[in-house]
């Protein structure tokens, strides 16, 4: 089995190296750090116009709604190499999939161009304060009304919602119904009368994490809706099945070369640091159990790697594709934990030196990645709730 990738698709990432070579500039990676300005700044917005006319953006989309209708494998070298430099290019997470598969054609015609040329941008609504990760347990309601819905409730960690043009929103449309029922999602314009978004900074914001921090944004948000009024015509899929809608939207999500790099970028970091430099003389690479732990470290970024190219696989042939997204929200982001916390070992008290301290190894990213290590087993679907899916969908155990 060849695990490599071709020529052409070689040829492809050196074309994509060379244009963020060309364009990524000063400017870009200052708004995208900018909590307040995040992606919405001018010089970000014509990078990304820029990148959707080389045809970047969805590339595995149909033709008739803007993509390219081509390889998945191509559209991870893509995103990839934009993820590196802190620019996402895979299509609006797990909004774009769920839009994709149970939009309607009015909804897939608008979204997805919007999407890809970067007029549109969606926040995730599902998080809330007296749910947390457990998101069947969500109370933001929406009441039907004539031919509209009124929405009352609250969302945390809207992370883009101070610059999204939409929500992709999650909630309760029937309260007596069982939990994983009576939710429907709704794509919702967050210039609508009665939304409000509040900043809620981040433990990464005072210092500010270094370019490259994984999960390193110094804001995210909490959003209100007091009586919200949409058309039904906002409602994505069927109503009471929105659970069902988003599920499947974030299982796809979770198969693609950022989730992957969230989990591996550690490993890169500390093995280019220690063949390169040393502590007064000292390299850590001399520590045969130092080598010892990044070989293993290594061995298994390679499985995530290699979990990530399966479930491609499988989406690209059209396969059943059922727990294997949720086995690589379990391992991966595992491993990154186990990464931040090994690189504290190795650095000892240089590993807590935060960005700006006297003697911070490269600006302190490794300190900074270790304060945001303990979201990879939370965001985008709990650990514990994605061992769930695997023993039922992938070993066919009963429910508890």
């Amino acid at each position: 089995m060849e695990f490599g990738f071709t020529q052409e698709q070689e040829t492809m990432r050196d074309e994509v190296r060379q244009f963020i070579a060309e364009n990524v500039t000063d400017e870009v990676i200052a708004e995208l750090e900018d909590g307040e300005e995040g992606g919405s700044g001018p010089h970000y917005k014509e990078l990304r116009r820029k990148i959707a006319e080389r045809g970047w953006v969805g590339i595995s989309w149909p033709k008739e709604y803007g993509g390219q209708d081509g390889s998945r494998i191509h559209q991870y070298i893509v995103e990839e190499e934009f993820s590196r430099v802190g620019i996402g290019v895979g299509g609006a997470g797990s909004g774009a999939p769920a839009i994709l598969a149970a939009g309607t054609e009015e909804q897939k015609q608008f979204f997805l161009p919007g999407l890809i040329n970067g007029d549109i941008d969606l926040a995730l609504g599902f998080t809330e304060p007296q749910a947390g990760a457990d998101l069947a347990g969500l109370q933001c309601q929406a009441v039907k009304d004539g031919d509209d819905w009124v929405i009352n409730g609250q969302k945390m960690f809207t992370s883009s919602a101070h610059y999204a043009t939409h929500i992709y929103l999650m909630a309760r449309t029937d309260p007596d119904a069982p939990r994983h029922r009576g939710i429907s999602i709704f794509l919702v314009p967050m210039d609508t009368p009665g939304i409000t978004v509040r900043p809620l900074w981040t433990i990464q914001n005072a210092p500010t994490a270094p370019k490259g921090t994984t999960y390193g944004m110094s804001r995210t948000n909490e959003t209100f809706f007091e009586d919200v009024r949409i058309p039904q015509s906002a409602m994505l899929g069927d109503e009471n099945r929105g659970w069902y809608v988003g599920a499947m939207g974030l299982n796809l999500d979770r198969v693609g070369a950022s989730r992957y790099l969230i989990s591996v970028r550690r490993d890169e970091d500390i093995i280019n640091w220690v063949k390169e430099n040393d502590f007064d003389g000292h390299s850590p690479a001399d520590d045969p159990a130092v080598r010892d732990k990044l070989a293993e470290l290594w061995i298994e970024a390679q499985v995530c790697r290699l979990m990530t190219m399966r479930s491609m696989s499988i989406v690209e042939q059209g396969g059943n594709f059922t727990y294997e997204g949720s086995a690589e929200k379990v391992f991966a982001p595992e491993h990154g934990v186990k990464t931040s916390e090994s690189i504290t070992q190795m650095l000892g008290p240089y590993a807590q030196l935060l960005n700006g301290s006297p003697g911070a190894i490269d600006n302190g990213i490794y300190a900074h990645n270790l304060m945001g290590a303990f979201q990879s087993g939370i965001n985008h679907g709990s650990v514990q709730v994605m061992r769930d899916q695997v023993a039922r969908r992938g070993l066919g155990l009963p429910r508890g």
